[in-house]
């Protein structure tokens, strides 16, 4: 699979616009087949399904309307000492990638990639995730229709398989996942020195102050941390609330729980299930044990691994369980500061968040955020909205991961940016070659 690239044929643009044609035929063709496979695995209601969908459209529509810019060479200009001499920078691509996809997102977060890898002109490796084994047994079954196996390949298997791929020798390698086995994968690609792009998580933290819209801020938290059972990765991880707004706020966030899955929640055609029974008693274990401070929902389903979006009143941040760990599930942990420098002093204590929410009116206070946190992105009185943004970067830092993508940023992750230096034979001049002599003065008036 590296052999296409060592040879120049994903060089020119008409190699990398076939590929990138070849994905958006498969998104044409087979978007049914991947709503129902997604719907099988995580009980996706289907608009969930057709978001996955679009995200890669989106993704393909923004990587085909501006490749031919990010593959063109960037000019510069030399310094004089240099003249005649020509230096630019050319976009090579890396070789064979592999991409390691998640099941929470299990076509979006392994295709879209794809785009970028592709686009930069390797050839890529994929390994969906097995806890979402009917989405991955499609990508594994379409794959082969649509791509040669020199230019994409699908391995399925468990943490294994993935463990032999890792001792492959890849040019790059893309992982979208938990910190856990973020670290195990780059441990594996330090032995063969192969670079990683690490798409984490982490516990996203949420501030709403007191001249926050009330209405709109609870709709938005409701659905951010509703949408795919809160198995997202910047989905809102717990709230923290100025004494003033937190019980309206409360009381706000339980009606729109209502108004967008129903008195029983349960039973709603637009609820996601929890991807396994493991994670589903790990999330119960949680729930049962803060039974006595849920503000609203609870209502669980073992059978069909459902949970209800649930508000829980959290009073010691530093003890509590469900403050320990990401919880990627629909738990909303509610947690009263005192104001903004307090909340700010808490996010500063944790490992730096993917996402960071302030829901405010104050300029002041989104400048305030900005200078005193670090996050891999902000967002201002919305919340995940942010990953859909095809033109701005998407990654962690710290431990919610390293390195990003989406539009030229994901071009350029896939990418080797090459320095070329071109002079002519002509103008030759002798005083840069030893014997050095007495040339150190003149050298020290031309270039120092």
């Amino acid at each position: 699979m590296r052999a296409p690239v060592s040879r120049g044929d994903t060089r020119p643009r008409a190699w990398r616009e076939q590929q990138l044609q070849r994905i958006a035929t498969l998104l044409e063709e087979q978007g049914d087949a991947v709503i129902a496979a997604l719907g099988a695995d995580l009980g996706k209601p289907p608009t969930e399904g057709f978001f996955e969908l679009v995200a890669v459209q989106h993704e393909l529509a923004h990587t085909r309307r501006h490749l031919a810019r990010w593959m063109a060479d960037r000019q510069f200009r030399p310094p004089a000492w240099a003249l005649p001499a020509r230096i630019s920078v050319q976009r090579e691509p890396l070789g064979c990638v592999l991409i390691m996809g998640p099941w929470n997102y299990p076509f979006q977060l392994t295709l879209r990639p794809l785009v970028s890898a592709l686009a930069a002109g390797n050839t890529a490796v994929l390994k969906p995730s097995e806890h979402a084994p009917r989405t991955a047994a499609l990508i594994a079954e379409l794959v082969p229709r649509y791509f040669p196996a020199e230019i994409v390949q699908v391995v399925l298997g468990d943490g294994q398989v993935a463990a032999e791929l890792l001792h492959e020798r890849f040019d790059h390698i893309f992982f979208t996942g938990g910190g856990r086995v973020g670290s195990l994968v780059m441990a594996a690609a330090a032995r063969q020195l192969t670079p990683v792009t690490l798409e984490l998580g982490g516990k996203s933290p949420a501030i709403v102050l007191a001249d926050a819209d009330i209405a709109v801020t609870a709709r938005r938290l409701a659905w951010g941390k509703g949408i795919n059972a809160g198995q997202t990765c910047i989905a809102p991880d717990h709230i923290l609330v100025v004494p003033e707004l937190r019980d309206p706020l409360v009381a706000a966030i339980a009606a729109e729980f209502k108004q967008l899955y129903g008195s029983d929640p349960l039973a709603s055609p637009d609820l996601g299930a929890i991807v396994n029974d493991s994670r589903f008693a790990q999330l119960s274990a949680l729930l049962e044990g803060a039974r006595d401070r849920v503000l609203a929902g609870g209502q669980s389903d073992p059978a069909r691994r459902r949970i209800a979006p649930t508000l829980i009143a959290v009073e010691d941040p530093e003890r509590d369980p469900l403050m320990q760990e990401e919880l990627f599930g629909p738990l909303l942990p509610v947690i009263t500061v005192t104001d903004l420098e307090a909340a700010l002093e808490r996010v500063r204590r944790g490992p730096k968040p993917l996402a960071l929410y302030l829901f405010s009116r104050s300029k002041a206070a989104q400048r305030r955020l900005l200078a005193t946190t670090s996050s891999g992105g902000v967002a201002f009185n919305e919340v995940v909205m942010q990953a859909a943004m095809t033109s701005l970067p998407f990654g962690g830092v710290g431990a919610s991961g390293m390195g990003a993508y989406h539009g030229e940023t994901g071009f350029l992750t896939f990418s080797h940016r090459r320095s070329v230096l071109s002079r002519p034979f002509r103008f030759d001049l002798r005083f840069r070659y030893p014997p050095y002599g007495n040339k150190l003065a003149l050298l020290k008036r031309l270039l120092g």
